[in-house]
């Protein structure tokens, strides 16, 4: 908007004489000119500003270029050609441990339920409504697992060796996604109730946690393949062992051989898929810092606490909930040191009847399948297969 004493120059402007040398239009136009200068300065102070775009933090991105390109240099992840013939096998600890895996195939056809239904009759409410609620997240959670395996893992690696790994751990997880919903099946009677465990990622807020911090790092497009590692690695490195302690605590009572007996099956497939990202965590060439190992371990450590000492307490089937805290604990320093960095929490085991877990079966096995059990001749050599009539009865 124009000043008065604007208006009165340019007034005095329409006025003057037109002869430009006179001194009165001279001075009128340096006059105009200075009243110019000033309208325009206030014209432009009352603009409205540029929105500022927001500043990029050049050196966050500069240190993930740097990540991505030595990813890419990666042998595990870089483009292989032959990557559709096993052999010759060029990476023999991972074929063994596919072997390992192979070996160890079972169905849910030899998990006997026959004497369970009498045993979760006589549970107490509290105990029926954890174990429902337990078997609710796993029954999930296996998908998960297959998830990133389909989604990410086994289209991002190009050893073949670990494809087969991968390849064979997905069928197992679907064994184990079978076996708990059977449960569930054979369990809850009322269907309403069934509904709502198979749902539970949106029923169960408890559950729903845990689902949402594995799924975050399969949609994580920008994070980096060692850090997924070391995520699922937590995953059935930690999310499951509380679960697994609780089930085997049922075990050391007597209670429910059916669930129990799986439970031994599946434990043993879950610590050789976690001992299997551990070992492809150690061929990386590039790995994250100590101080971010331990921070997805940490973040998954606090998640599986809250699980079951608050939203699922483990004293529902008699448990201790500090002494659960402390085996979550237990086992993630297990965890840390397999992938090379030193224990954080330094909790000794507090539940000694899970030593069982990696002791060797000794049940008679005409009577049952021990959870120790592995196919004949699939982990044999060569040499032990010959037939002769040299060996020692």
């Amino acid at each position: 908007m124009m000043s008065n004493s604007s208006r009165k120059i340019v007034g005095m402007m329409d006025t003057v004489s037109l002869d430009e040398n006179s001194y009165k239009v001279m001075e009128t136009k340096m006059m105009a000119h200075k009243t110019g200068k000033r309208i325009l300065g206030e014209v432009q102070n009352t603009r409205p500003s540029k929105p500022t775009t927001p500043k990029i933090n050049k050196e966050a991105a500069t240190r993930k270029e740097i990540a991505l390109e030595k990813q890419a240099e990666e042998h595990l992840l870089k483009e292989n050609p032959r990557r559709f013939v096993i052999f010759p096998i060029q990476y023999h600890d991972i074929w063994q441990m596919y072997k390992k895996a192979e070996a160890s195939f079972w169905t849910v056809e030899e998990v006997d339920l026959s004497k369970d239904m009498a045993h979760w009759e006589a549970l107490k409410p509290n105990e029926r409504k954890f174990i429902s609620h337990v078997l609710a997240f796993f029954a999930a959670s296996d998908g998960i697992v297959n998830e990133n395996l389909v989604e990410r893992f086994a289209q991002e690696v190009q050893v073949t060796e670990a494809r087969f790994f991968y390849g064979f751990q997905i069928a197992i997880e679907n064994i184990h996604s079978e076996m708990y919903s059977l449960l569930i099946n054979t369990y809850i009677r009322d269907t309403h109730e069934r509904e709502f465990l198979f749902n539970a990622i949106e029923t169960l807020p408890c559950v729903r946690k845990k689902a949402e911090w594995a799924l975050k790092w399969i949609s994580d497009k920008d994070a980096l393949y060692a850090e997924r590692i070391i995520a699922f690695a937590s995953v059935e490195g930690i999310f499951f062992s509380g679960s697994f302690a609780a089930i085997f605590w049922l075990k050391k009572r007597g209670l429910m051989p059916g669930l129990t007996f799986s439970n031994e099956l599946i434990s043993r497939d879950e610590g050789l898929h976690c001992d299997f990202a551990c070992l492809m965590f150690k061929h990386l060439k590039h790995k994250p810092s100590e101080e971010r190992v331990v921070e997805i371990v940490k973040d998954a450590v606090a998640i599986e606490q809250e699980f079951l000492t608050e939203a699922l307490p483990v004293a529902l089937i008699g448990m201790n909930n500090t002494l659960m805290k402390q085996y979550i604990e237990f086992v993630a320093d297990r965890l840390l040191m397999e992938l090379g960095c030193s224990k954080v929490f330094k909790s000794e085991n507090p539940f000694d009847f899970m030593e069982l877990i990696s002791l060797e079966g000794k049940t008679n096995f005409f009577e049952k399948r021990v959870g120790e059990y592995q196919k004949a001749g699939v982990m044999a050599k060569a040499e032990d297969m010959k037939f002769t009539l040299d060996a020692d009865f």
